[in-house]
């Protein structure tokens, strides 16, 4: 199964190339200039802006390097109106497909989300610093390219259409070092707390038999923490994109 794509919004908006995958059923990936190939994405961010036009729900989510924007089609839908509901600004994150497209002759970079979490600094920080560990290893990748040192062709794509230097890759170096500088180092004043997707995966582990756990029983545990339906669901699939959990069967999931 796909995995799920992390990059900043400082790298995924100077995007410019999109490769169609193999299967013309497949949306097709958007390729970043720092190697990223982004179908499915997870990105983490305050949200900033939720906007109503016509039929369609635009929303923005801002993280340290930029702003990603996302664009919701059918504003009656449970997640168009989930949307509308919280407030602005939240800590979120978010599951979506990467989009890329030409609006009046004009490139447009924009997220389309699948689920939408609320969550707290200390899950946007660990989000951020995953970024930032993600990114530095493409960037790796990228400056041994250009010493014809790397046969990742998914690298090369990127360096064959981006004009690749040593200085722009010290550029998104420097764009990932700040980005970590914003992320507020643990103290007794604010204790870590599991995130939803942590405690939804511990459920999983701990309750799990031959036939893996019930969705039904996380939810009905989850409520008893104070987690409503709709949030452990949307964990539950957020962690069957990234392989963390599968379906054996309809109605229960199980550990990878």
């Amino acid at each position: 199964m796909e995995g799920t794509a992390r990059v900043f919004a400082g790298e995924y908006c100077s995007s410019t190339l999109s490769v169609q995958d193999d299967d013309p059923g497949n949306s097709a990936w958007v390729v970043t200039c720092g190697g990223a190939w982004c179908r499915f994405m997870f990105l983490s961010g305050a949200l900033t802006e939720v906007a109503e036009r016509g039929d369609m729900v635009y929303t923005r989510i801002a993280d340290p390097t930029g702003v990603f924007d996302l664009v919701i089609g059918g504003r009656n839908t449970a997640l168009a109106e989930t949307f509308c509901k919280l407030p602005v600004p939240s800590f979120v994150t978010v599951t979506g497909r990467a989009q890329m497209y030409l609006k009046k002759g004009e490139l447009v970079l924009s997220v389309r989300p699948d689920n939408i979490l609320v969550v707290n600094r200390l899950v946007r920080d660990q989000w951020v610093l995953a970024t930032a560990k993600s990114t530095l290893e493409r960037l790796h990748r990228m400056n041994l390219a250009l010493q014809g040192r790397c046969e990742d062709e998914r690298i090369l794509a990127a360096v064959r259409h981006y004009p690749v230097t040593k200085t722009r890759l010290r550029e998104l170096a420097l764009m990932v070092e700040g980005a970590v500088q914003t992320v507020r180092p643990p103290g007794p004043e604010a204790p870590a707390q599991p995130d939803i997707r942590t405690l939804v995966m511990e459920l999983i582990t701990a309750e799990s038999g031959l036939r893996g756990i019930a969705v039904e029983e996380i939810i009905n545990q989850a409520a008893m923490r104070g987690v409503m339906q709709e949030t452990v669901l949307a964990a539950i699939e957020s962690l069957i994109i990234d392989d963390e959990c599968y379906q054996p069967q309809k109605g229960f999931v199980k550990p990878l």
